[in-house]
């Protein structure tokens, strides 16, 4: 529910900065389906459809994340697609070499207030993991929805986020930072 918040958030600040979000409807976005497709595999795993077979839901974990890979590069040209590309990449990674799942810092969950679930979770802790500094370490404490734990990865796609919807937008943060550069 943080990142629908933080999405959120994030369309909200382009209108706050000057942008206009109808110039959103002028980019060439390529199989967006991709990425609504990646949403709703992470939803019915990690929600809906928890209980099973481990395997099964780490391989669909994967597929979530081909998917998001299929969309990073299918819009590679977009102002602020590298720093995106990179905070996927990372998670990936950790997650890649944690068995398919992203290790939590048990005291980032604690502090954030969150409980263990049963079943297939796409972020918990892991024994002896590897990488654990990619992983979800940095706790947004709170009560539901806020509470949660984030990666490097989720906070550099976060930022290639607002780099791109306020560059596409025009807002006066993108245009200050096209003045800077020339």
């Amino acid at each position: 529910m943080l990142l629908v918040i933080a999405a959120v958030l994030l369309v909200v600040s382009v209108p706050l900065a000057g942008g206009n979000l109808r110039r959103l409807a002028q980019l060439d976005i390529r199989a967006a389906w991709t990425v609504l497709l990646s949403a709703a595999i992470q939803v019915g795993i990690t929600s809906a459809h928890r209980g099973g077979s481990h395997t099964f839901h780490v391989v669909l974990h994967f597929i979530s994340y081909g998917l998001v890979v299929w969309f990073l590069l299918a819009n590679r040209g977009f102002v602020g697609m590298p720093m995106l590309t990179l905070g996927a990449a990372l998670n990936v990674l950790a997650i890649t070499v944690n068995g398919g799942v992203m290790p939590a810092w048990n005291t980032a969950i604690r502090l954030a207030g969150l409980d263990e679930k049963a079943g297939f979770d796409n972020s918990a802790p892991v024994s002896h993991a590897h990488l654990q500094f990619l992983g979800d370490v940095i706790p947004v404490p709170g009560p539901w929805p806020i509470g949660n734990v984030l990666s490097i990865g989720d906070l550099l796609i976060f930022a290639g986020a607002f780099v791109l919807l306020h560059y596409a937008c025009e807002s006066k943060l993108a245009v200050r930072g096209r003045a800077a550069r020339a």
